[in-house]
């Protein structure tokens, strides 16, 4: 090795060396960590997990072999079920039903109100002999009788008089065929267009209906205060007539509160049911039909069969706990939290209605325990239910070191 001085010249160049290297580094250092400290770093985008969705039975309704029938519930917008022909058959004094509720729609009663008094005349008593003579169901009448509103109606629900019946209909619009012309804009109004009404109190054959459309009639004469009070009165007792019981002999066995019976030579022995029941937290009214019964034991026998098997059928089902994981974050610089289900939620269904879920997250950088990260909307039958997804742990930022060592071209 040479031991030769530098010379001055070689001096200089080293010496620039140095410094340039150092103002190199410096640049770069000063350049170089800010940009890498405030680049963008990668989010973390969250692994789904499957979501698991409950399952029912299905319901097994047990109609009768005999005649038609269809049972539905307050909240559903079809029959839950149905048996036998479909189609339009006679329905007898449950055409009253429609009769109270075409003449509450003009001449409206609050809940408890008694209305405007009818006086009763020669003209009433004409349609009692009328009716005798067919050997219609009928209650005693006399010319100058006066009734109010509600007790006209309890006499023409109860036990299901036809005088009564025709009497408040041309009391209400003046007369028969006026208030037939009223009854079918009612039922068009309400959706009810497979029911025929000719007459205020269904003697008449032609007086016909559909399973379908007598369980949303039904539910429709639920809605109305007057009407679902008297239909679950088990007997009442009026000025001039005396104490009558109520034809519908299921009012109280087994929470059955309505609604009208039905007996005639065509359509046979027909009713019009309704009962409420209780399932988890939820109250469920029940509303169906059943016509064309040999007579109203068979019948009553049926319809409780039919009940205590639909029954069943509605169960209150968790869709989700609070807490229930449906998403995992991991990210780069090793941060983890799970995307988890803010609440919990349950619905109530009915047989085996499908349960779909659909789980939607999104991607995080950085977030605090118990932010919004999403959703999972469950989907039941018709309806949705929609439940907020959150993170059970705080996901930092990296930190500067991290951010050094990880240049951002390589992120």
């Amino acid at each position: 090795m040479s031991n030769r001085p530098l010379t001055r010249k070689q001096v200089f160049r080293r010496r620039r060396i140095t410094v340039f290297s150092a103002l190199a580094v410096v640049l770069a250092a000063g350049v170089y960590l800010p940009t890498a400290a405030a680049a963008d770093v990668p989010d973390a985008i969250a692994a789904v997990s499957a979501p698991a969705v409950p399952t029912t039975p299905a319901a097994v309704p047990d109609f009768p072999e005999f005649g038609r029938g269809a049972i539905g519930a307050v909240g559903w917008d079809a029959p839950l079920a149905a048996a036998g022909d479909q189609g339009r058959f006679p329905i007898a004094s449950i055409t009253k039903v429609v009769t109270a509720l075409v003449v509450l729609d003009a001449k409206p009663l609050a809940a408890g109100e008694s209305g405007p008094n009818l006086t009763f005349t020669d003209e009433d008593v004409e349609t009692y002999d009328e009716e005798l003579a067919q050997d219609g169901s009928i209650q005693p009448v006399r010319a100058g009788l006066v009734l109010s509103e509600r007790q006209t109606l309890e006499t023409m629900l109860i036990p299901s008089a036809n005088n009564y019946a025709i009497s408040l209909a041309r009391w209400a619009f003046g007369s028969e065929d006026a208030y037939l012309a009223a009854a079918r804009t009612w039922l068009d109004a309400h959706g009810l267009t497979d029911t025929v009404v000719v007459d205020a109190s269904g003697l008449d054959p032609a007086s016909v209906s559909t399973p379908a459309n007598l369980v949303k009639l039904g539910m429709l004469a639920l809605a109305e205060p007057t009407i679902a009070a008297v239909v679950a009165t088990p007997s009442a007792t009026e000025p001039g007539i005396g104490e009558f019981d109520n034809t519908n002999k299921l009012l109280g066995v087994d929470g059955v509160d309505g609604i009208k019976t039905g007996t005639t030579d065509e359509a046979g022995a027909c009713l019009l049911f309704s009962t409420d029941v209780t399932v988890g937290s939820h109250t469920v009214t029940l509303v169906g039909a059943i016509l064309g019964a040999p007579d109203h034991d068979v019948l009553n026998d049926a319809v409780l069969a039919l009940l205590r098997s639909v029954t069943p059928g509605f169960q209150e089902v968790t869709l989700v706990t609070q807490g229930d994981e449906y998403a995992s974050y991991a990210t780069e610089w090793g941060e983890k939290a799970d995307a988890v289900a803010a609440k919990t939620e349950s619905v109530l269904t009915w047989s085996d209605t499908p349960v779909t879920a659909q789980v939607s997250v999104e991607p995080v950088e950085d977030a605090s325990r118990g932010a919004d990260v999403g959703s999972v909307v469950f989907t039941v039958g018709t309806q949705t239910v929609t439940v907020p997804l959150e993170l059970d742990a705080t996901i930092d930022a990296p930190d500067f070191w991290w951010r050094v060592a990880h240049p951002p071209w390589s992120r």
